[in-house]
């Protein structure tokens, strides 16, 4: 069965700040794409690979600058990767940094995709490809990754450097000039994208590097990419605007409502199973907070406060105001926050 790829939502609000820099409409971008605006909030969420690559592309054709991938991923540097840039920065050496990359990559930023070292003659490959069948947009997504590659190797050799040569895939690059500017390289075309430096670079020595202290900083949870997870989490961003429909899951991931209904259901769940798990861990989130019942009631979709109640007691066993009262700390009088 097909793997789906997520990353996290680490380059929105880039994205978004360049699209009204240059004039555009960050909504009307974002709509096209099928991703919610409130991702600017929250980047450590996970979207699909293929929705960021499709948001990368039609923000390019929005404010018409091919050299956007390589604007915002060199103006991010390694700080851009989060928890990677910690492994980056904490590594003793180049080659040790990139090979701590190649193997915590896919489990705290992005799946489906491979990054890493290979030979290439006398020469070493640093390497970024897509492992999930994504038609539009790769080239775009290579340069955005090469900028992150180059900030991995220049924290240890310096801003300066420059590498023999990039690579990007294909046989045509809008922009090139641009983007060989940005990101101080000259590009060739080949069949695997990347950087091309000599071996002996592998050895250099962290100029600055960061002691963490705390074993556990920069670690966070793993990314499990299996069809039912990439379902979860396409459910929960579709409530941030409304409830999502089993038709336009199957659609954001290529498939047929009956593909989707048995995939599924090989996986031992069903498409209704996984939406009244992701709607009743929103509502318990939502309830956690101060909003009303009501106003949780209209979030999520529902007509009115009676029509939810009865949902979560279904979820849960108790109602909205039982749950609440669990979970809240009262005041010294007894009451809650939320009764005030």
């Amino acid at each position: 069965m097909p793997r789906y790829g997520l990353t996290k939502a680490r380059t929105m609000g880039a994205i978004a700040e360049a699209i009204r820099s240059a004039g555009g409409s960050s909504k009307r971008v974002f709509g096209r794409a099928g991703i919610p605006l409130t991702l600017l909030d929250t980047p450590d969420r996970l979207i699909l690979l293929r929705d960021q690559v499709g948001l990368v592309q039609a923000a390019i054709r929005e404010i018409g600058d091919p050299a956007l991938p390589a604007r915002l991923s060199t103006g991010f540097g390694i700080a851009g990767l989060g928890p990677i840039g910690l492994q980056v920065r904490s590594a003793g050496t180049l080659g040790e940094a990139l090979s701590r990359v190649e193997a915590v990559t896919p489990i705290l930023l992005q799946t489906a995709t491979w990054t890493g070292l290979r030979r290439q003659g006398a020469k070493v490959l640093y390497g970024y490809g897509i492992v999930e069948r994504i038609e539009v947009g790769r080239q775009a997504n290579e340069i955005l990754a090469l900028g992150y590659l180059l900030g991995t190797v220049r924290h240890f050799l310096g801003p300066a450097w420059r590498p023999d040569h990039a690579i990007v895939t294909g046989a045509t690059l809008a922009g090139r000039s641009d983007i060989e500017r940005l990101l101080g390289a000259e590009i060739a075309f080949g069949p695997q994208a990347g950087l091309v430096f000599s071996p002996g670079l592998l050895g250099a020595s962290n100029p600055n590097r960061y002691n963490p202290g705390d074993p556990g900083v920069g670690v966070n949870e793993p990314i499990d990419d299996d069809l039912t997870t990439c379902v979860a989490h396409l459910i929960d961003l579709g409530l941030d605007e409304k409830r999502p429909t089993l038709d336009g899951i199957a659609h954001r991931l290529g498939l047929s409502r009956r593909t989707l209904q048995r995939r599924l259901d090989e996986a031992g769940t069903r498409y209704a199973d996984i939406q009244q798990r992701v709607m009743a861990g929103r509502a318990q989130s939502l309830l956690s907070g101060s909003l009303s019942i009501g106003r949780i009631a209209q979030d999520l979709g529902y007509a009115d406060a009676s029509h939810f109640t009865r949902a979560f007691l279904e979820w849960t066993g108790v109602t909205p105001s039982q749950w609440r009262r669990k979970v809240e700390p009262q005041d010294s009088d007894g009451r809650l926050p939320s009764d005030r």
